[in-house]
């Protein structure tokens, strides 16, 4: 018996060791707002680009935000072109100057109202988060420094609504948890007219998005030319 487990012993030595997987140290690492914001920043340009269609879209920004570290981040992006190599015509169409990757404009609701209209200048991103509040985004009469806009809304028995000129492009998707999300889509006649993408969910809540009967941006021609080229 004892020879038997020499033999074994001895055998189990000669034969080669299955080298352990190499751990990526950097894909464990936790992820922050920064890096959440990154990915997010590549998504947008894909979808600004047509490489991804609205759903697809709202389905990878869920997924980043879910994402608890830097290793769930990079598969997300991984078949689409890093942040800062967009094609010349993505980059003639936006004016990066006006925001450049600025934070997000937070509009927060609780047991309130907030109101965000008028001439202002939207940015890239608007969080709008209402909690038994109103949140009401009125962007008829809004500066566009860029041809893109998103808008994440979440209300949870809250109600956030949003509305925009005829003439411009509206898109977005969400779900609604006995609750309403409705984005009523909009495709502007000119390619050139800003976008604005409403993503998000509700609770017991509502988030609506619509053009607004009657408002159109009169010179959006000129804003075009001064704004994105």
């Amino acid at each position: 018996m004892d020879l038997d487990k020499h033999d074994s012993a001895a055998s189990g030595r000669g034969q080669p060791q299955k080298p352990a997987a190499p751990v990526d140290p950097d894909g464990a690492i936790r992820a922050s707002d920064a890096d959440r914001d990154r990915i997010a920043d590549i998504l947008r340009d894909a979808l600004a680009e047509g490489r991804l269609d609205a759903e697809e879209h709202s389905e990878r920004i869920d997924a980043v935000y879910r994402a608890k570290t830097v290793g769930e981040l990079e598969p997300i992006v991984r078949d689409l072109p890093a942040a800062g190599r967009r094609s010349d015509a993505a980059a003639r169409a936006y004016d990066d100057s006006a925001d450049p990757g600025g934070p997000a404009e937070n509009l927060v609701a609780v047991f309130s109202s907030s109101t965000r209209k008028g001439r202002w200048r939207v940015g890239r991103r608007t969080n709008a988060f209402s909690l038994f509040g109103n949140i009401e985004i009125d962007l008829t009469e809004a500066l566009y420094g860029q041809r893109l806009s998103v808008i994440n809304a979440t209300s949870i028995f809250g109600n956030v609504e949003v509305r925009v000129p005829e003439n411009i492009s509206l898109r977005g998707s969400g779900t609604g948890i006995f609750g309403n999300f409705e984005v009523v889509t909009l495709e502007a006649a000119d390619p050139e007219a800003p976008v604005v993408v409403v993503n998000g969910y509700t609770v017991f809540g509502n988030v609506e998005a619509k053009p607004k009967r009657g408002r159109r941006i009169s010179d959006l021609h000129d804003r075009l030319r001064k704004h994105l080229h």
